[in-house]
């Protein structure tokens, strides 16, 4: 079965994605992937040298759609309140989307996974984090909120805000949407 070059590679990392959407997931075994792509292990190997490769194709996936999307906010939007406001609707949309990325961004799926993975999700926080200042910044020039607002301390608890929810709609099997009460929440969230 010749397909196209990283055909069978996007494939695997799509049903690696699809196993982590089981409310119930157990650990994804190399073993299992290969039964549920009908391969062998082996094959899985011609492809990704390790389990941890696999996870880095995902985090991939995660980094290259968040922060492209995040880009294109910050180069639209003028308001660093409405940049905040759609920055933080775009990561609780983006986790509704891709569930079984949820467990990679919580780092759930990555527990007893080599631990350069977890710091990887830790720098993508600290981008997204860093975004969010900067927003921040932007919203108190433009007299959003008062100018003696402490960015640090604001953004991480912007971030704290969207790792509980998407903890929250992991834990509950995913049935705690995370946009739910979002349009209430960012009346509080952002002193609106």
């Amino acid at each position: 079965m010749a397909g196209k070059p990283g055909e069978r590679k996007l494939q695997i990392l799509q049903t690696v994605a699809q196993m982590l959407e089981q409310p119930k997931v157990e650990k994804i075994t190399t073993a299992a992937l290969a039964a549920r792509l009908d391969i062998s292990e082996a094959a899985l190997y011609r492809h990704f040298a390790s389990k941890a490769q696999m996870y880095e194709g995902l985090i991939e996936f995660i980094e290259q759609t968040v922060f492209g999307l995040i880009n294109k906010i910050t180069q639209e939007e003028k308001s660093g309140l409405q940049q905040i406001e759609s920055i933080m609707s775009l990561l609780l949309g983006f986790a509704q989307k891709n569930r079984g990325m949820v467990r990679v961004l919580t780092g759930d799926a990555l527990v007893n996974e080599n631990e350069r993975l977890q710091q990887r999700i830790n720098q993508l926080m600290d981008r997204i984090e860093a975004t969010l200042k900067q927003s921040l910044r932007i919203a108190a020039t433009q007299g959003e909120m008062g100018a003696a607002v402490e960015v640090g301390a604001y953004a991480n608890v912007l971030v704290c805000y969207v790792i509980g929810r998407w903890q929250l709609f992991a834990k509950s099997g995913f049935t705690r949407d995370p946009l739910a009460q979002w349009p209430a929440q960012s009346a509080i969230l952002l002193n609106k």
